[in-house]
């Protein structure tokens, strides 16, 4: 993966593509669920420094990305915002792996299975009050205790048996059996007990006015304008940051983040493979090339009709689509093309599992054993119903859209009817599948709440025994050898019997001002290229 280093300059000239000139700058919903819009935040002690007219100062990052709902941890934690916004136990490292962060040491029992966490001392939460070791209790207890939680990352807590403090400063975590993963879980932000206890998490404010122990501390955030206002939190208790504030604007849309980059609204932008290149040769940007763990797939509700039915006719669609043409086609080949969901994880790639090849011949000759025939308007038929299905894709992210689109034109071509509903929400449960994206960069556990029958992010009612049986398995399996073997035979496994018909996995792209420093490029980065934040303490603007 490389870096493309420019020139610093002052003036930004504009792009050559008459598509991304020629379009009015918009600002659009995110690709999350916006239901629980918020008002303005409050001031937080500092505010922004002064700005120019362009709403940004000399010592501010306008990072352009996805639009947010909810900025509590235990509800949503895949956003680069909430990492630098609160603090877990652990972090994760320029290499994906945990280390401690608001624990200052911490040890493992293995003949009682308990973690004992010692954290840091003199750590304030933004609003000034003291962090302590109960407010980790009370994090950890609303993730195991509390059933009415509306989060999908429970099962990653399921393990644990009693979290107790013997002081303010030590926190004691007791498992009910080994979880290799639970470092990695520890990462988790902590949340504050003295504004939050007895409150409902689901509901509260304090998910639209976050207070937490980070890098950065909310100032506000303005709705109308939709954008999120950060300022360093000067009380840090390791690096403070040198960029004094960051604003994050709410935009998905690759047409308007690209817009917005040539025009100086934005100093930060991730732009899939066809965008960024139209930035290579202007010494005005960085253009940075990372490695990726983000898939695109067909994603199949099975609490709907059709693939409840149809299960055992999920896995022959990988024959009736050509995956590398659709990666050449949409995003210049900047990628490879996907057979399983933890491909690029360090505990899969098992190429015994990338068992399809593009070739109708096979897939109609599957078709046929499964006792589907071919109608009079050329669409597969059994038991006197259509191969006929609805997909779901976001309208804002063009890629997506893109790719739905030539999927949809293969399947059509080799008899299978998949019917496109562009949309602007993310209302995805409405139909018989959505093209999704996903990643799993850290963990390869995070597949058990994910895929896993009971599984608490398992919205789409995936089922399978064997899988269920592999990643308990390899969830509790201490040995990273025997870990990798079963999640070896668990590719092989989702590859025989798919949640996800996988398309490709797509390299990650970030378009900046040449004035930003610090920039890191080996790190593998998550969905949507999530991460990019990790060493922010470090950048500098210029």
């Amino acid at each position: 993966m490389g870096v493309i280093m420019r020139k610093n300059t002052k003036m930004k000239s504009f792009l050559s593509i008459a598509a991304v000139s020629a379009l009015m700058l918009v600002t659009l919903a995110g690709c999350g669920d916006a239901s629980g819009s918020a008002g303005t935040g409050d001031a937080v002690e500092a505010g922004v420094t002064s700005t120019s007219n362009t709403g940004t100062s000399k010592n501010t990052l306008v990072f352009a990305g996805e639009g947010q709902s909810v900025l509590n941890p235990l509800l949503n934690n895949t956003d680069d915002i909430q990492s630098i916004i609160f603090s877990g136990l652990m972090k994760y490292d320029g290499n994906n792996k945990p280390v401690a962060d608001l624990a200052e040491s911490y040890e493992y029992d293995e003949n009682t299975k308990t973690y004992t966490f010692h954290l840091r001392e003199g750590v304030k939460w933004h609003d000034g009050e003291v962090f302590t070791a109960d407010d980790v209790v009370f994090t950890y207890k609303a993730l195991t205790e509390d059933k009415s939680l509306s989060s999908g990352i429970t099962s990653n807590y399921e393990d644990i048996k009693s979290i107790t403090t013997p002081d303010k400063n030590t926190v004691v975590i007791q498992m009910e059996q080994d979880n290799a993963a639970m470092l990695d879980y520890f990462t988790i932000g902590i949340i504050p007990k003295h504004l939050l206890e007895g409150k409902d998490l689901n509901t509260d404010s304090f998910n639209q006015n976050p207070v937490g122990t980070g890098r950065y501390k909310l100032v506000s955030w303005d709705t109308a304008a939709n954008q999120i206002t950060l300022v360093k939190n000067e009380n840090y208790y390791d690096k403070v940051p040198n960029i004094e504030n960051i604003i994050f604007k709410n935009v998905t849309d690759e047409n308007t983040k690209a817009t917005m980059m040539q025009a100086g609204e934005a100093d930060l932008v991730w732009l899939n493979a066809s965008y960024a290149s139209t930035f290579k040769n202007n010494p005005s940007y960085n253009v940075t090339e990372h490695p990726s763990a983000d898939w695109r797939g067909i994603s199949l509700n099975f609490k709907k009709d059709f693939w409840s039915k149809n299960k055992d006719s999920a896995a022959v669609l990988n024959y009736a689509l050509d995956k590398n043409a659709i990666l050449n086609a949409v995003v210049e080949g900047e990628g490879e093309a996907a057979y399983s969901p933890i491909q690029t994880n360090s505990m899969g790639g098992n190429t015994d599992a990338d068992i399809y090849s593009y070739d109708l011949n096979k897939f109609a000759q599957e078709m046929e054993k499964l006792g589907w025939t071919k109608g009079s308007d050329g669409i597969y038929e059994r038991n006197g119903q259509k191969f006929r299905f609805s997909l779901m894709v976001p309208e804002s992210e063009v890629e997506r859209v893109d790719i739905a689109k030539l999927a949809a034109k293969q399947l059509q071509s080799a008899g299978i009817d998949m019917k496109l509903e562009v949309v602007s929400g993310w209302n995805y449960t409405d139909y018989d599948a959505f093209l999704a994206g996903q990643a799993y960069p850290y963990d390869a556990d995070a597949l058990y709440a994910a895929l896993t029958t009971n599984g608490s992010g398992n919205s789409l009612g995936y089922s399978n025994s064997k899988v269920d049986e592999l990643l308990e398995a390899a969830r509790h399996e201490t040995d990273a050898n025997q870990r990798k073997e079963l999640y070896g035979e668990f590719e092989e496994a989702f590859s025989q019997d798919p949640g996800s018909v996988l398309i490709c996995y797509l390299d990650a792209f970030y378009v900046s001002d040449a004035g930003i420093k610090g920039i890191d490029t080996n790190r593998l980065l998550d969905h949507h290229a999530r991460g990019i934040l990790w060493n922010v303490e470090e950048w500098t603007l210029e």
